[in-house]
C-alpha cells in the first residue's frame, strides 16, 4: 500500500495497514534547519525518515511559500511571479502583497489595499492565474512525488487570506461589519479566481481539493457565524463543488478553534479539516462530526 493510498483509504474509511501520519512544518526555515541537525541530505529525506504522507506543492502566484529560499526566489526573480527588493528584504507577489523574506513565519509589510479609499478597492483586479508558467512546478512535482505521497496542490491563501493580505487585518474586518457590499465584491473575484484553481487541480490530475482560512482565534472563532454564512460559506460551496463533482475529497486548513463552524463546512462537503489545535475538545468533536470529519492533527 502506498502513502497516498493510505491517506486515500483513510478518508474513505476503507481497511488500512497503519494509520498515516504528517508533520508539517509551518516554517519551511525550521524544517531546513532541522535537515541540516539531523544530517539528512535533501528534505525529501527527512520526510522520509518522519513517515510523512503528504506533499503539498503550489502555483508560482503563491511564491510566499518560498519566501525563505532565496536562491529559488533570485531564479523566479526573471519571471512575473517575484519581484523582490534585497535591501527590504521584501518580496512582492502578482497580488501586489509584499513579504519579508528575512522573518520566520508569513509576515505581510506591503498591503497594497491599505488605506485605499472605497472605489480603489472595488476596482481592484485579482491576476490572470492561467498565466504561462504558473503551475509548472505544481504539474513536474505531481509527477514526481505521486505514489510515494499523496501530493497536494496547496488552496493557502484563501478567500479571507487574500483579501486580509491586501488591506491587513483591521481594515478588512472593519469594512466587513460596515461596507459588506464592498467585501462581497473583492470576495467574489478571489473567489472566482480559486474556483479556477480548483478546475486545474481537477485538471492536472490531483487526487485531493485543498482549501484554506484561517477563522479562528485559539479561543474561538475569528469571525460570527453570522458573517461566516453571509461572507464565506456560499464561496467555498462553489470551490468546494468543483472537487466533489470530480470525485475528490476536499481538505481545509484553519488556524484556530473553528468548531463553531463545522457543521456548515460539512454541509458543503469538507471531509478533511486540518489541524485540530490542542485548544478543540477532541472527545466533543469526534462524537459530532467524526461520522464525517477525518482529522489530521492534534499536536501543536
Amino acid at each position: 500500500m502506498t502513502r497516498e493510498e493510505r491517506v486515500l483509504r483513510t478518508i474513505r474509511r476503507e481497511s488500512i495497514d497503519y494509520l498515516p501520519s504528517n508533520i508539517y512544518f509551518a516554517s519551511p526555515e525550521t524544517k531546513e534547519n532541522l535537515r541540516k541537525v539531523m544530517n539528512f541530505e535533501t528534505t525529501k529525506d527527512l520526510d522520509d525518515y518522519l513517515e510523512n504522507h503528504l506533499y503539498i506543492t503550489a502555483m508560482m502566484d503563491d511564491i510566499f511559500r518560498y519566501r525563505g529560499d532565496h536562491e529559488f526566489l533570485r531564479k523566479m526573480e526573471q519571471t512575473p511571479f517575484a519581484k523582490v527588493d534585497w535591501e527590504k528584504g521584501i518580496l512582492y507577489d502578482r497580488w501586489g502583497v509584499g513579504f519579508s523574506i528575512y522573518t520566520d513565519g508569513i509576515n505581510m509589510i506591503h498591503f497594497p489595499l491599505k488605506g485605499k479609499s472605497n472605489e480603489e478597492i472595488d476596482n481592484y483586479q485579482v491576476p490572470d492565474i492561467h498565466i504561462p508558467g504558473n503551475f509548472d512546478l505544481a504539474e513536474e512535482e505531481l509527477k514526481k512525488y505521486s505514489g510515494d505521497y499523496l501530493v497536494v496542490f496547496s488552496g493557502y491563501g484563501g478567500i479571507f487570506e487574500r483579501a486580509m493580505f491586501l488591506m491587513d487585518y483591521e481594515q478588512l474586518l472593519i469594512l466587513m461589519a460596515w461596507e459588506p457590499k464592498l467585501c462581497e465584491n473583492l470576495f467574489d473575484k478571489i473567489t472566482e479566481y480559486k474556483i479556477e484553481q480548483a478546475k486545474m487541480a481537477v485538471k492536472m490530475g490531483f487526487k485531493i481539493g485543498h482549501a484554506c482560512d484561517d477563522l479562528g482565534t485559539q479561543n474561538g472563532p475569528l469571525i460570527s457565524k453570522e458573517m461566516f454564512r453571509k461572507y464565506f460559506k456560499p464561496r467555498w460551496k462553489k470551490v468546494f463543488e468543483i472537487f466533489k463533482s470530480a470525485g475528490m475529497p476536499v481538505m481545509m486548513h484553519s488556524c484556530g478553534n473553528i468548531t463553531e463552524f463545522l457543521p456548515d463546512l460539512i454541509d458543503i462537503g469538507l471531509d478533511v479539516i486540518e489541524p485540530v489545535q490542542p485548544v478543540m475538545d477532541f472527545e466533543f468533536i469526534k462524537k459530532e462530526y467524526g461520522k464525517y470529519l477525518t482529522f489530521w492533527g492534534g499536536i501543536s
